[in-house]
């Protein structure tokens, strides 16, 4: 399809069909990214206020924590909307139905989302929501030349995407312009065959779990396969933490930056690097905390929890949400004169982290380089499930010596204490999880920041 065609017609299209103000809201965000500071926390608030007052109308559970809380909305700021506790991802759980809006308008859509917990929390989100997280994204690609209606490669494999990939679906990606692949599949047949048609389909963009496309990164490499992509302007990962040695394998291969992306399936889309590096919050869309254990804000450059409050989340309000991911705010400006909030950096979800035995807490990297550093190691996998008890998964190649099982399991001593017992597994293959993520670490050790 005509990238034109799809961009003034197809897409717009489809998103008046499905009455999804995408269009709207996006022409809004090219007009708001270059407000103040000042002006666009003014207009965070205004939003929080419908907001607030959405869910005094029509969200039981929330209604009672904002009565609670003393807060006026008439007189709102920041300040005032801390008075409210934050909620978790079990409060979702047990008290879902108290905060949805069935009768939203444009409908509320179900939704089911894993985690690392093994709980799934199932959700509303309604059109608005849609509409931001699709123009959020429209704008962060324009940060990088890339428009609506361009080739773009999905290398995806959330279970929704994939369980709708019908006839009728394969023709409107077809009009849209975008090439899925299944993450989910990733044999050497398979990247091979999905080598084959990036260079066909030739996008402007890949997109993708940071995984799974230097997974194919690397496989290109080692196998000569080459790729020539002059229309090519950025590969944007997704899903989970992109580690430098991915950025740089992709890079390298695809000879293109790679721009990574912040967000989840129950917050959504959050934040993206701008083509400075800069992760650029959706400032619009969302109010983002960072805390510390006791709840306070953390001074910028300061690790914390991300809390987040979704200003169009009005189906099933997200307030004050602990998200799980530790972040840093950064104190610089966008480098190109928008008024968005800076983030410096996704350390990582607490799950990232793991404990050493006298208890403190060690950053997943620690354990990965072990991983990394040793020869003949294809993919692995890291599960703390207790302190000092961890279950190592390895795929090997053929630079593999039977030796460096004794080398792991010292290394690990020497990172997570004495009395650290590794048991180490060489398996063929490495299963994603179930929402298609590659993680390399895993720990089941609650953490405490």
């Amino acid at each position: 399809m005509i990238p034109l065609i799809s961009r003034q017609l197809i897409y717009p299209l489809q998103e008046k069909i499905l009455n999804r103000p995408t269009f709207s809201y996006l022409a809004s965000l090219e007009k708001s990214q270059w407000f103040s500071r000042d002006d666009i926390e003014s207009l965070q608030l205004q939003k929080l206020q419908t907001l607030l007052k959405t869910a005094m109308e029509h969200s039981p559970w929330h209604a009672a924590r904002i009565e609670h809380a003393g807060i006026n909305l008439d007189q709102l700021s920041f300040d005032a909307l801390r008075k409210l506790p934050t909620m978790t991802r079990a409060d979702a759980q047990q008290h879902g139905h108290e905060m949805a809006w069935q009768a939203v308008p444009g409908g509320a859509f179900r939704y089911t989302t894993g985690g690392s917990s093994g709980l799934p929390l199932i959700f509303y989100y309604g059109r608005a929501r849609q509409a931001s997280d699709a123009a959020g994204r429209i704008r962060a690609r324009r940060w990088w030349g890339v428009d609506v209606g361009e080739p773009e490669v999905y290398l995806w494999g959330a279970p929704v995407e994939l369980n709708n990939t019908d006839k009728i679906k394969s023709i409107r990606d077809g009009l849209l312009n975008q090439l899925l692949l299944n993450a989910f599949e990733m044999s050497p047949e398979k990247m091979s065959s999905y080598l084959a048609a990036i260079q066909k389909f030739k996008p402007r963009c890949i997109y993708g779990y940071a995984s799974s496309v230097a997974l194919l990164a690397k496989y290109g490499q080692q196998n000569n396969i080459s790729v020539s992509l002059p229309e090519l302007k950025v590969v944007c990962t997704t899903g989970e933490p992109l580690y430098p040695e991915q950025r740089q394998i992709i890079s390298d291969y695809f000879n293109v930056p790679v721009s990574n992306e912040y967000g989840s399936r129950d917050a959504g889309f959050i934040a993206h690097a701008n083509s400075h590096q800069q992760m650029l919050l959706l400032s619009e869309s969302n109010i983002l905390e960072v805390l510390d254990p006791e709840g306070n804000p953390v001074q910028p450059g300061e690790t914390g929890e991300a809390v987040l409050t979704g200003l169009c989340s009005e189906a099933q309000p997200f307030i004050r949400y602990r998200t799980g991911d530790m972040l840093k705010l950064s104190a610089e400006a966008d480098k190109d004169g928008r008024g968005l909030h800076v983030i410096e950096a996704v350390v990582g979800r607490s799950t990232d982290f793991l404990i050493h035995e006298d208890g403190s807490i060690v950053h997943a990297l620690a354990a990965i380089y072990v991983l990394r550093e040793t020869p003949g190691v294809e993919q692995f996998k890291i599960i703390q499930h207790a302190v000092n008890d961890f279950e190592i998964l390895i795929v090997t190649n053929l630079f593999w010596q039977a030796d460096a099982l004794k080398v792991i399991e010292e290394k690990f001593k020497l990172r997570f204490g004495k009395g650290c017992i590794s048991h180490i597994q060489l398996v063929a293959a490495i299963a994603p999880e179930a929402s298609g993520k590659m993680r390399q670490v895993v720990s089941k050790v609650p953490t405490q920041f």
